[in-house]
């Protein structure tokens, strides 16, 4: 019964397994909500069901269930993470910051939000992540707000400072602001892979509304950052917020207007999130290189080595994902670099239109190990880092000219000696 049992389970793993990210088909993965509540999962069903539709298996659970787990035989059992737990003291099972980080070094996604309750372990997984968020306070705006039950705090406010990115927020304009309630946070200027998505507008500040403002507040302006995200080394994306009511039902179905609103004009919630969670899982801004070849100039198979000075072409294929399928990537800034040490020879690739990435040039005149290396960073697009070693060889002692035109001179002088010296010798 044991083996039966044991045999079961295996299967069942090797299932969940097979429905793990894929780089060639970044689609059907599992993700992971941990809750405070589970009123949240109804309270917030606009968003859940937004990632449902679009082929997203979501596993929900409380924070503190004792059952919870990343991993199970040290293979990932989902491929993203959303925390719409900001209260939690503790994770239960096997969760905690440390299994958090390492589930993104691992290359996997994560969605974290807060609010005014986020508890020290939620602050820290947001540290480790480049950003700081700010204490006792939340973000108020006296210009740019929106009506709320709490009239005169202003802490309902509508931000439209979005990041200047079609990959990330989509190539449609945001239609209206985000109606954002919550704590502002800041970033870490020794992180350079954290970015700024909304930011508050220049007369917002964060303070404590129920308190008396004796001194200047730590945060002003677009100095705060409302949601931010990272894309790793590895490729994995990191949402953090300081609101979880931004993704709720009500503030993303809300009609009230701030003033200087046209009236009955929705939220942008609901189109700022769906296009920025389709760039934290990978629905957009994907890349994949393919086909990476190279060969001597009017050849078709790569050689073993080259020699100096031979022609040669370069070509790879890159594509992006459209969420449905692999469509061309089209750019005109993808380079390689014929490397020893230090780059040789730096060209850009030309594009066909259809994904096909390709340049010609000479082997520099130095022999040694050298490598055909992209590395192709863009702002929102998965980072290409490829690289492929080659030696290259000098002339062997039978390949050189048998008269160098160079030395021509010499070689009349060398006869002209010779001439002389028969003659003298007569």
């Amino acid at each position: 019964m044991a083996k039966k049992l044991s045999f079961f389970i295996g299967i069942s793993l090797v299932l969940s397994l097979c429905n793990a990210f894929n780089p060639d088909n970044p689609s059907g993965r599992r993700i992971l909500v941990l809750l405070d509540d589970f009123a949240i999962k109804s309270s917030h069903s606009l968003f859940f069901n937004s990632l449902q539709s679009r082929g997203f298996d979501l596993d929900f659970k409380l924070a503190d269930d004792p059952k919870n787990a990343l991993q199970r035989y040290s293979q990932y059992l989902y491929d993203g993470l959303i925390l719409f737990s900001p209260s939690v003291q503790r994770f239960g099972g096997s969760i905690d910051v440390a299994a958090i980080l390492d589930f993104v070094d691992s290359g996997h996604d994560l969605i974290l939000a807060a609010d005014t309750s986020a508890s020290d372990l939620i602050r820290e997984i947001a540290t480790e992540c480049g950003v700081d968020y700010d204490e006792s306070s939340m973000v108020i705006d006296h210009i740019s707000y929106a009506v709320s039950e709490t009239e005169g705090d202003h802490t309902l406010i509508a931000a439209d400072d979005f990041i200047k990115s079609e990959v990330i927020l989509g190539s449609k304009k945001i239609g209206a602001p985000v109606l954002f309630q919550g704590i502002g946070h800041s970033l870490n200027p020794a992180n350079s892979l954290v970015l700024k998505v909304l930011s508050a507008s220049p007369a917002a500040y964060s303070a404590n509304p129920k308190s008396k403002l004796t001194q200047p507040p730590s945060l002003t302006g677009s100095a705060i950052s409302l949601v931010s995200v990272v894309q790793a080394r590895n490729n994995a994306r990191v949402m953090i917020s300081g609101s979880l009511s931004m993704f709720s039902n009500r503030q993303i179905l809300s009609i009230k207007c701030p003033e200087g609103w046209k009236l009955n004009k929705k939220s942008g919630n609901e189109q700022f999130l769906t296009e920025l969670s389709k760039w934290i899982f990978h629905e957009r801004g994907h890349l994949k290189a393919v086909n990476v070849r190279h060969h001597k100039a009017g050849e078709g198979e790569e050689p073993g080595m080259y020699r100096i000075n031979d022609d040669l072409e370069y070509s790879v294929e890159i594509f992006e994902w459209s969420g449905t399928s692999w469509v061309p990537y089209v750019a005109n800034d993808v380079q390689v670099q014929f490397y020893m040490m230090s780059p040789y020879v730096l060209k850009t690739l030309s594009s066909d239109g259809k994904g096909l990435y390709s340049t010609a040039f000479k082997v520099p005149d130095v022999y040694g190990v050298f490598q055909f290396k992209v590395e192709y960073q863009r702002l929102g697009y998965t980072t290409l880092s490829l690289s492929k070693q080659i030696p290259v060889r000098p002339f062997r002692h039978n390949e050189y000219e048998r008269f160098i035109t160079a030395a021509f001179p010499y070689y009349g002088g060398s006869f002209s000696m010779s001439l002389i010296d028969y003659e003298l010798r007569q």
